[in-house]
Order: C-alpha cells, then sequence, then structure tokens
C-alpha cells in the first residue's frame, strides 16, 4: 500500500491532462460515452452475480 501512496503521488495535473488527451485521440469523442455505458453494465453485471452468490450461499447455510 505504501508502493501505491507513493506511486499516486508521482501523478502530476499535467500528466493526467496528457492522458485524457491522449485517450481521446485514439477514440474520439463519440466513442467515449459507448465505452462507459459498456464498462457500467459490466460493473452491473457483476455486482448482480455477486449478490446472487451470496443469496445462493447464505441460502445453503440456513
Amino acid at each position: 500500500m505504501n508502493f501505491l501512496a507513493v506511486f499516486l503521488g508521482m501523478v502530476s495535473p499535467w500528466q493526467i491532462i496528457l492522458i485524457v488527451a491522449v485517450i481521446l485521440l485514439m477514440f474520439g469523442g463519440r466513442k467515449i460515452p459507448e465505452l462507459m455505458r459498456g464498462l457500467g453494465s459490466g460493473i452491473k453485471e457483476f455486482k448482480d452475480a455477486t449478490k446472487d452468490d451470496e443469496n445462493k450461499d447464505q441460502s445453503k447455510k440456513e
């Protein structure tokens, strides 16, 4: 965890701006919302799957 804190401390605002600019150039402004929607739906499916597994585990214990 200490390594992570050191790594995050080394990232400056200019580096973040540069990374965002490169992503915009690679994907374009129209494609980014589609990528974020896909990422959001993937996270939602993952959370639903983990909740289903927890519910199955609890019903087996009872």
